[in-house]
């Protein structure tokens, strides 16, 4: 099973292919569209490992975007205690969820895909919830 850390909107991110990442929000991009990480940190799968320093040039991995959207509220309450001092806030991080496609080695070559669902099982899945 190969992996593939990559690092992106200060944060690093062990993924594999198929895997679904929720991640800081990239430019504004329209879902299904392709995405390139370029910033990898090592690569590899069980028996060996490549490792960069800091990066791996040449390594990159392909995803899809497939949303973007903003997470719960997180309330910010802050008291003084006998002070009648009190501030309420509320904040929503924006994220992008990311499906990984293809990890590339730092020779071009293809280490792993992610297998295609065709569209009719998807529908299939949706029905079943329902």
């Amino acid at each position: 099973m190969s992996f593939a850390i990559i690092q992106t909107g200060g944060k690093q991110y062990k993924v594999k292919a198929s895997e679904i990442l929720k991640i800081e929000q990239l430019e504004s991009l329209k879902p299904e569209s392709k995405i390139e990480f370029n910033e990898i940190l090592a690569y590899g799968d069980d028996k060996n490992i490549e490792v960069g320093s800091p990066l791996v040039k040449g390594a990159k991995v392909e995803a899809e975007l497939i949303k973007n959207g903003k997470n719960r509220t997180i309330l910010v309450f802050k008291k003084r205690r006998r002070k009648n001092s009190r501030r309420k806030n509320g904040h929503r991080q924006l994220f992008s969820l990311v499906k990984i496609k293809k990890i590339f080695s730092k020779d071009g070559s293809v280490l792993s895909e992610a297998k295609e669902e065709k569209k009719s099982e998807k529908k299939e899945i949706k029905s079943k919830k329902k």
